[in-house]
């Protein structure tokens, strides 16, 4: 088997993987539609954007539960944007557990949502390996010819 074939079921396979494991669903898809031979690096930039604004919110939901008064409106606003982000990607395991932090702001339950912090903070550095280890294959296929 040649290098670009291998390049090539690396990739089938690893986005397989994603899918499976939750990681990505539909949306993911819809988005890698979008880009063409006039944009080819469409995704990666608007998962880039994604990646800057997640680093901003998760530092501004940690100041927020740090506060000895936890504002959970400000908290929930924070978390809300960030699922929406993570929805509009198909990042499906980190809207997923947004969806649960926003459960916990609602009920004002610090314990839990320092939880979901942690929980949150995790799978969104998973995420982010993830689709790094995806776009640099990506990019071998094209650094390759294909």
């Amino acid at each position: 088997m040649d290098v670009m074939s291998q390049l090539r079921r690396q990739l089938l396979e690893h986005t397989a993987f994603l899918r499976k494991e939750g990681f990505l669903d539909d949306q993911f898809e819809q988005l890698q539609k979008l880009q063409d031979e006039n944009s080819p690096d469409f995704v990666v930039e608007v998962v880039s954007i994604f990646f800057e604004d997640s680093e901003k919110l998760l530092n501004n939901m940690a100041k927020a539960l740090e506060q000895k008064i936890v504002d959970f409106k400000q908290v929930d606003a924070h978390v809300h944007q960030f699922k929406g982000s993570s929805a509009s990607i198909g990042a499906m395991r980190v809207k997923n557990v947004c969806i649960e932090f926003r459960n916990y702001c609602e009920a004002q339950n610090v314990e839990e949502c320092f939880r979901c912090m942690q929980k949150l903070q995790y799978e969104y550095v998973l995420l982010k390996n993830q689709l790094e280890y995806l776009f640099r294959v990506e990019q071998q296929i094209r650094a390759a010819g294909g």
